[in-house]
């Protein structure tokens, strides 16, 4: 490891999910900037795995020194295959996550959630592609979001979810995972108990498969929103295994 790439430099780079944007990490982020630790949330672009993981790789590797990523829902796919091409990526933190694995389809791990209502609150629609032509996107129905969604949010705050809400190019979900970072770096995961959107049985099954360490919270979906302190100490202790195995101290 370079002198620019010291693990006490070390920034978290919080990815969102589907039908989110970066606001959604803002209780997590303020407790980060509260403990002194670099912070980052960029914009996912939610068009399907293969360009999301090329844009957040791009974002990786622009960043001075090493990088524990956190991914929430479809934000875990893209980490885990952004991972495998930024070099300064160091730790990897799955929050309500999916940790996909090569060749294996987000929709069809999907199918088999028993846990899963996502699919029956989905809304299609078209949007323009460069070459003239039109794809498929998914939106939430917002009548069903706060039940899917954000089960333990206000009625406020998941109608603001409902209406702020990012479509999901159907690509996302139909498109195969590339080679998975997760095999050659130390995870952490989040697994919300009440996960009714990712679902908490494929959530764990997959944190399981990493060989991550597996923290059960009590929550929906946006378990960073309704439980950020929970989330930020799993994120912290991600952060402060980095730094002690590289013989630097804990964090203030």
């Amino acid at each position: 490891m370079s002198e620019t790439t010291t693990p006490d430099t070390a920034t978290v780079v919080l990815v969102h999910g589907a039908f989110a944007d970066a606001s959604s990490w803002k209780g997590v982020i303020a407790r980060l900037q509260a403990k002194g630790v670099a912070v980052t949330a960029p914009a996912n672009p939610l068009r399907g795995i293969a360009a999301d993981a090329a844009y957040i790789a791009a974002v990786l590797d622009q960043i001075d020194g090493p990088v524990v990523a956190v991914g929430h829902s479809y934000g875990g796919a893209v980490i885990t295959n952004a991972a495998t091409k930024a070099k300064n990526v160091v730790a990897l933190v799955y929050v309500a996550a999916f940790a996909s694995d090569e060749g294996e389809i987000l929709g069809e791990a999907e199918g088999g959630s028993k846990d899963s209502v996502l699919n029956s609150a989905l809304v299609s629609r078209q949007y323009p592609t460069a070459n003239g032509g039109s794809a498929t996107e998914f939106y939430i129905d917002p009548a069903k979001a706060r039940d899917v969604f954000a089960g333990d949010l206000s009625d406020e705050e998941a109608a603001l979810i409902a209406a702020t809400q990012r479509p999901v190019a159907d690509l996302a979900f139909g498109e195969p995972s590339g080679p998975p970072a997760w095999k050659h770096l130390p995870s952490w995961a989040v697994v919300a108990t009440g996960d009714k959107a990712a679902g908490t049985d494929v959530v764990r099954s997959m944190a399981e498969r990493a060989g991550a360490t597996i923290t059960d919270v009590a929550g929906s979906h946006v378990i960073m929103i309704s439980q950020p302190q929970a989330v930020t100490d799993v994120i912290l202790d991600a952060v402060g295994a980095v730094r002690s195995a590289a013989g630097v101290g804990s964090i203030g």
